[in-house]
């Protein structure tokens, strides 16, 4: 930067600001915080040698991302930014099982509405073959409610399960 007024790191460092001023491009001495808190975390050696490694173009989204990390990394010292993304993707997670319940509750809802479809009329050996081979709910109810709030739950059950998983 050079000139009047040093960069936010040469000003923290106490130095004079250079032509050269690697950070004077990133750390602008209006925002003396962005460089303090980078220098608290990195060092200003590291972040100096970081930003010497990288191509011009690229420069400005590592100072950014230097400058989320050490946010982080102050307010989790142990976690820093791993804290916040697993804090996040649990959030994701308990979402997205609210969201199954959600539709599950209304898949029940929507079967319970439904209109009951017509037995066919069958002989009675025709009948137990029939059981036999596709174990319908709807023959399982020989009078008694039991069984019918019995499958009920099942099926909430496995409506749930398939949804989870």
């Amino acid at each position: 930067m050079g000139g009047n007024s040093p960069c936010a790191s040469c000003k923290l460092l106490r130095r004079r600001c250079a032509k050269d001023c690697i950070f004077a491009p990133y750390f602008p001495s209006d925002d003396p915080h962005k460089f303090a808190i980078v220098h608290k975390v990195f060092g200003a050696s590291n972040v100096s040698k970081m930003l010497q490694e990288l191509p011009v173009h690229q420069r400005a989204d590592a100072v950014s991302s230097l400058v989320y990390e050490a946010n982080a990394r102050v307010r989790d010292p142990v976690y820093g930014c791993v804290g916040a993304i697993s804090y996040l993707q649990n959030q994701v997670s308990q979402l997205q099982m609210q969201l199954a319940v959600a539709q599950a509750e209304i898949l029940c809802i929507q079967m319970e509405h439904e209109p009951v479809m017509p037995t066919p009329q069958m002989d009675p050996e025709e009948d137990k073959s029939f059981l036999l081979q596709n174990s319908l709910p709807q023959y399982l109810n020989f009078g008694s409610s039991s069984n019918v709030i019995q499958y009920d739950s099942l099926k909430r059950e496995s409506i749930f399960e398939d949804m989870i998983s």
